[in-house]
C-alpha cells in the first residue's frame, strides 16, 4: 500500500473524463475484454473454484486497465500470474462483501418494518371509531413513505460507492488481502461518495440501452416457452427457459462489465493520485 506522497491533492477527473475514459479503453480493447468477460462468466457455473475464477478475471481487466491508465501496459498472461496466486483471497473478498451487504439489507428490512408497524398503528389509531383520515394526513404519510424509500435508496447507492473499488487494490498492490482490500476501498472514495454515485448513474443510463435488447428478447423467451409449456403439459419446456434465462443474463452481463471494470480502475487510479501524489497523467492518446 503506497504511503501519501503528496500532501496537495490535484483536482479529480470530471465525471466526463471517467466515463469516456472507460469508454475508451472498452472499444480499443474489445475483443481481449470481452473474451476475459465471458471466460469469467463461463466459470461461475462451477461451484466455490469458479466463483474465485469470475472475481479474480474481472478484476484482471481493471488491471489490464490500470496499465494503460498509467502507461505500462500488462499482458494477459503477465496479468493473470499475479490474480492467479490471489485466487482465494478474491473469494473470501467476496464472501465478506456478502455478509457486509447482507447486514446492510438486514438493516434496512428492520427499519421498513418499524416504519410500516408505525404507519399502521397511527393510521389505526386515527380512524378508530369510525373516523376518516384527514386528507392532510395522508399527504404527510405519502411525503414520509416517498423520504423513506428515498432515504434508503440514498444509504443504498452511498455504501455501492464505498466499497465500489473493492477488488482493485487486491489485483493490483502488494501486501493486500481479502480483509485489507475492503479497508482500502473504504479510506480511498472518503469524501468522494456522491461523485462516484454521479458516475454510478451516468454508466447505468450507458449500459440500459446495450441490456435492454437483451432482456426484450429473454422475456419473449420466457413468455412464448412458458406458453407452450402450459399447453403441451412438458415439464421439460420449463427446465429449458430457465437455462435461456441463465445465458442470456450472463450474456448480458458480460457485455457490460468490461465498462465497468474500465470504470473501477479509472476511479481507482484517480483516487490514488489525488491522496497519494503518485503524479499520474491520464494518456491523452488513444488508449
Amino acid at each position: 500500500m503506497s504511503s501519501n506522497l503528496n500532501p496537495d491533492p490535484v483536482q479529480p477527473l470530471s465525471l466526463g473524463n471517467v466515463i469516456s475514459a472507460g469508454l475508451r479503453m472498452y472499444s480499443s480493447h474489445l475483443k481481449s475484454y470481452l473474451g476475459l468477460a465471458f471466460n469469467a462468466y463461463v466459470w461461475i457455473i462451477v461451484p466455490v473454484y469458479g466463483w474465485a475464477k469470475c472475481s479474480a478475471i474481472l478484476a484482471l481487466i481493471s488491471r489490464l486497465c490500470f496499465g494503460e491508465l498509467v502507461n505500462q501496459p500488462e499482458s494477459v498472461r503477465s496479468g493473470r500470474k499475479v490474480i492467479n496466486s490471489r485466487l482465494w483471497q478474491f473469494l473470501l473478498m467476496n464472501l465478506l462483501m456478502l455478509v457486509i451487504f447482507s447486514v446492510f439489507l438486514i438493516v434496512l428490512i428492520i427499519l421498513y418494518l418499524i416504519a410500516a408497524v408505525a404507519i399502521a398503528g397511527l393510521i389505526t389509531a386515527l380512524t378508530s371509531g369510525g373516523n376518516t383520515l384527514n386528507p392532510g394526513i395522508v399527504i404527510l404519510l405519502i411525503l414520509f413513505g416517498i423520504i423513506f424509500l428515498g432515504a434508503i435508496l440514498t444509504a443504498t447507492l452511498w455504501i455501492q460507492a464505498r466499497l465500489f473499488v473493492v477488488e482493485i487494490p487486491l489485483a493490483i498492490e502488494d501486501n493486500i488481502d481479502a480483509t485489507s482490500t475492503i479497508s482500502r476501498s473504504w479510506e480511498l472514495t472518503k469524501g468522494q461518495v456522491w461523485r462516484i454515485v454521479g458516475i454510478l448513474l451516468v454508466g447505468y443510463l450507458i449500459t440500459i440501452p446495450i441490456q435492454a435488447p437483451l432482456s426484450i428478447v429473454n422475456v419473449l423467451i420466457q413468455f412464448a416457452l412458458g406458453r407452450l409449456a402450459q399447453t403441451q403439459e412438458n415439464p421439460s419446456l420449463l427446465l429449458l427457459s430457465s437455462l435461456i434465462n441463465i445465458a442470456i443474463s450472463l450474456v448480458s452481463a458480460a457485455i457490460v462489465v468490461p465498462f465497468w471494470q474500465a470504470i473501477k480502475a479509472t476511479i481507482y487510479y484517480d483516487l490514488r493520485s489525488r491522496r497519494e501524489g503518485l503524479g499520474l497523467q491520464l494518456r491523452d492518446h488513444d488508449i
